[in-house]
C-alpha cells in the first residue's frame, strides 16, 4: 500500500522524502502536599523520538530539512574550505514556497453503525460544493489532492476535485481519523490505546507531507489535503510547534480551509485556521 502511494505522488511531481521531525514535550503540573503544582516535563511517546528545545524557542531544522544538517562538514576538502560549503549548501537549500491547504471533509451521518456508512449528509454535499467553488475561486494552479481513504473525505474529495479538474488525486491511510496525542487538559474521550495506534500514524503524516520543499523544485506549489479535524488541528500545532497537546483546544467547522504556508528557510505562517466565511451562516455546522 504504502509502495503504491509513494508512486502516486511521484505521478503527481511532487514525492519527496519523509523528514524526521523532533517531537515538543511541555510541562505539566505535579501537585505537591500545599496543593501547588511541581512542574515537571511530560515524557513524549517513543516513537516521537527526542525533545525539542524549550518552549518559545524556535527550531530551524523541524523538518530535518536544514541544509547545514544534511552536509557532513568533517569530509569538507581542507583546500577548497568554504567555497565548496557554499557550494555544497546551495544544492540542497529550498528555492519553493509550499502552500498547504488543509480541508476538514463535510458534515456526514455520525450513526452509520460502519465506517462505510458514515456517507456525507445532502447539507454535507452542499457543503463540499461550496468549498469546492472557493477553492476554484482563488485562481490557484493546485498540484495536487492528497485525502484519507475513509468514506467522508472520499465523498468530500469527489464533489470538491469537480471544481479542479485535471487536479491529481491521491489517497492515504495515514489521514484517517484518530487520535493523535493525549490532549491537555485531558479527557475521556478515548482509551490509552488509542493514542498509542494513532498517534504514530498521525505522526508519520506530519513528517511524510509537512516540510520545506525539496531543493529540486523550482516553483511555488499549491497542495489540498482533505482530511479530519483532529489530523488538521495536530498538524497545526506541530508546524508551529506550539505544544501538540494543545490540538483539542482549536475548533474546525465542516468544510473549512487552513492554509499553511512553509517557506524555502524553513519558516512557517499560518494564513487562515477553519475558514468559512464563503458559507451562508445556515449551512456552517462542526459535526
Amino acid at each position: 500500500m504504502a509502495f503504491r502511494q509513494a508512486l502516486q505522488l511521484a505521478a503527481c511531481g511532487l514525492a519527496g522524502g519523509s523528514a524526521a521531525v523532533l517531537f515538543s514535550a511541555v510541562a505539566v503540573g505535579k501537585p505537591r502536599a500545599g496543593g501547588d503544582a511541581e512542574p515537571r516535563p511530560a515524557e513524549p511517546p517513543a516513537w516521537a523520538g527526542g525533545a525539542r528545545p524549550g518552549p518559545g524557542v524556535w527550531d530551524p531544522n523541524w523538518d530535518r530539512r536544514e541544509p547545514l544538517s544534511l552536509i557532513n562538514v568533517r569530509k569538507r576538502n581542507v583546500e577548497s574550505g568554504e567555497e565548496e560549503l557554499a557550494s555544497k549548501l546551495d544544492h540542497y537549500k529550498a528555492k519553493a514556497t509550499r502552500h498547504i491547504f488543509l480541508i476538514r471533509h463535510s458534515q456526514y451521518h455520525v450513526d452509520g453503525s460502519l465506517e462505510k456508512d458514515r456517507t456525507l449528509t445532502p447539507l454535507g454535499r452542499e457543503q463540499a460544493e461550496l468549498t469546492g467553488l472557493r477553492l476554484a475561486s482563488l485562481g490557484l494552479k493546485f498540484n495536487k489532492i492528497v485525502h484519507s481513504s475513509m468514506t467522508r473525505a472520499i465523498e468530500t474529495t469527489d464533489i470538491i476535485s469537480r471544481h479542479l479538474p485535471g487536479v491529481c488525486k491521491v489517497s492515504t491511510d495515514l489521514l484517517r481519523e484518530g487520535a493523535p496525542i493525549e490532549p491537555d487538559p485531558p479527557v475521556s474521550h478515548w482509551k490509552p490505546e488509542a493514542y498509542y495506534e494513532d498517534g504514530a500514524r498521525i505522526e508519520a503524516a506530519f513528517r511524510n507531507y509537512i516540510h520545506r520543499a525539496d531543493a529540486r523544485q523550482e516553483e511555488d506549489s499549491y497542495e489540498i489535503f482533505i482530511c479530519h479535524a483532529n489530523v488538521i488541528r495536530y498538524i497545526v500545532c506541530r508546524a508551529l510547534q506550539f505544544p501538540p497537546e494543545g490540538w483539542l483546544r482549536l475548533s474546525l467547522n465542516n468544510g473549512s480551509i487552513t492554509h499553511l504556508v512553509i517557506r524555502p528557510n524553513g519558516r512557517v505562517a499560518l494564513r487562515t485556521l477553519g475558514d468559512t466565511g464563503f458559507m451562508p451562516p445556515d449551512k456552517i455546522t462542526r459535526s
